[in-house]
């Protein structure tokens, strides 16, 4: 099957990306807090309107710290005005099939109460209670999903993955590798089985009038990296196991010294099966987001 790429919202990047991202694949957007990861993610979100008739969708994982202040960009980069969803909202199955109740732009997943993202920073008891609580909340998560997809949103943005020593040690990549594998890859029919479960059947009828093809739906992650310089981003050893070495697009965007000056940079550091760009590319972040050199 070949689908048209998704644009990033930003025609420099989509240059240097060969014609834009790969639907059906994972995008990494890696970089140190306040870099510019969220305004590429939004400007990712928002051109799904143009090219699909559709904005996108955040998934915000913060956990901690301030608010990645996703609605407040998405309004001034772009007059959006984000529709937004709160695990408060008691979930009926019923509305995933009128788009005016189901469609939302943004979900925040956890509480921000200062907890930290590993694992061992929680004791046993916590760790048990935490995944108690977090398959609580899943079926307010795959309904936000799967109740846009649904309805014509072909384009994600999941925001607020804050560095550790390892992946496998953070609870957010727990979520997200869930969210990855068991919900934007997976065959609708099957998606809508987790969701509505015992009560599939009821609901099978609208699933089977409301199909979409997985491998249309692109993933993008914003990742927050220790490392602030891009030299040292660059030169990041990747793990096994790490979400960058399943990730089929990596971008970086990084600091760069110049003179006296320093200023942001961004680098294609992987672009699976597409040609890319070896350049990396001066940027300078204004009101209207990401303005390339």
């Amino acid at each position: 099957m070949s689908v048209a790429r998704h644009s990033t919202g930003i025609s420099r990047l989509d240059q240097a990306l060969g014609g834009g991202l790969i639907p059906g694949t994972l995008a990494v957007v890696m970089g140190a807090t306040g870099i510019g990861k969220t305004q590429l993610g939004v400007s990712y979100a928002y051109a799904g309107k143009k090219q699909e008739g559709e904005t996108g969708i955040l998934f915000d994982l913060t956990t901690r710290g301030d608010s990645q202040n996703q609605p407040e960009y998405a309004d001034r980069m772009f007059g959006w005005k984000f529709r937004q969803r709160s695990y408060s909202d008691q979930f009926d199955p019923n509305v995933v099939w009128d788009a005016g109740k189901i469609r939302a732009d943004y979900l925040h997943v956890f509480h921000r109460g200062g907890r930290k993202v590993t694992i061992g920073d929680m004791q046993p008891e916590e760790w048990q209670e935490f995944k108690a609580d977090l398959m609580r909340r899943l079926d307010q998560t795959i309904a936000f999903f799967y109740g846009n997809f649904v309805h014509g949103v072909r384009r994600c943005v999941i925001d607020g993955a804050e560095p550790t020593p390892k992946d496998a040690d953070s609870f957010q990549f727990h979520l997200f590798d869930y969210v990855y594998h068991q919900v934007l890859r997976k065959d609708h029919d099957w998606l809508a089985r987790d969701l509505f479960r015992v009560h599939f059947r009821s609901h099978e009828q609208n699933v089977m009038q409301h199909p979409y093809d997985h491998r249309t739906i692109g993933g993008m992650l914003l990742y927050t990296s220790h490392e602030v310089m891009l030299d040292d981003l660059i030169a990041r050893p990747i793990q096994s196991g790490d979400v960058l070495s399943n990730a089929n697009t990596i971008i970086m965007i990084g600091k760069i010294r110049n003179g006296n000056t320093i200023s942001r940079a961004l680098y294609v550091a992987k672009h699976r099966g597409s040609a890319c760009e070896e350049n990396i590319l001066p940027f300078r972040i204004t009101e209207q987001g990401l303005i390339f050199e």
